[in-house]
């Protein structure tokens, strides 16, 4: 259907491929878009000059969690860039791949307010199928170059798709960490005047950054405030 679909190992149209329904204009949209139709052009581009791109499957996010499902919004910036890591959901591995560092933490994190041990993996798709929309801002990278992708056009969708989700009436929890996930709060907010949504910021959970001042990752607590204000204890098992 779009030069994009090339790029991954399934082809055909959106629907077909699982991607929800209350995702679909958005995303259909943004393809037939001048913004949307550049990004195909550079992705085919990149992919005839024998670039390797990752994920397989860009979309996985919004396959796995609808838009009427979302409770929970985690964003990460774009793909890990190894081959068999990224399966598209941002911080997200392949089971049988080592979980990455800021994984752990996450899982650490976790395991200090819910009471949950770490995973023995670290695949996040249980994640999604709660609700939880793991959602990178740019959905493309190629092998070994982080942030090859970006500023390439797909975060005028990803910021599309963080605002469908500030829309919702239902209660939803924006968990914001590191600068590049903070620098999306004024887009929230505006959606928020009735503060019906809540908003969580700390530093990236990178251990780089995760006990730094002045939001330490490391104790933010957000695993466990994001349950209590939605009112589910299995959230994030």
């Amino acid at each position: 259907m779009n030069d994009l679909f090339a790029t991954a190992s399934w082809q055909g149209d959106l629907a077909s491929q699982g991607l929800h329904a209350d995702w679909q204009s958005i995303v259909q949209d943004f393809l037939n878009s001048a913004t949307g139709k550049s990004l195909q052009t550079y992705l085919h581009e990149r992919r005839a000059a024998d670039a390797i791109i990752y994920p397989p499957e860009p979309f996985k996010a919004l396959t796995l969690t609808a838009l009427k499902d979302v409770r929970v919004v985690i964003l990460g910036q774009d793909p890990y860039h190894g081959a068999g890591q990224a399966e598209g959901l941002a911080f997200s591995v392949a089971q049988g791949v080592k979980i990455p560092p800021s994984l752990r933490n996450m899982f650490k994190e976790r395991e200090h307010d819910l009471g949950i041990p770490p995973a023995i993996h670290g695949s996040l798709m249980n994640w999604a199928a709660q609700g939880i929309l793991l959602l990178n801002t740019t959905l493309t990278v190629e092998d070994g170059q982080p942030a090859s992708h970006a500023k390439k056009g797909w975060e005028q969708l990803t910021d599309q798709l963080i605002e469908a989700c500030a829309k919702k009436s239902s209660p939803v929890a924006f968990l914001l960490w590191g600068g590049h996930a903070q620098a999306k709060c004024d887009l929230i907010s505006r959606h928020n005047t009735d503060q019906r949504h809540l908003i969580l910021t700390a530093n990236h959970p990178s251990p780089l950054s995760a006990l730094r001042p002045p939001e330490p990752f490391i104790g933010c607590g957000h695993f466990g405030k994001a349950s209590q204000f939605l009112g589910h204890a299995n959230l994030f098992s």
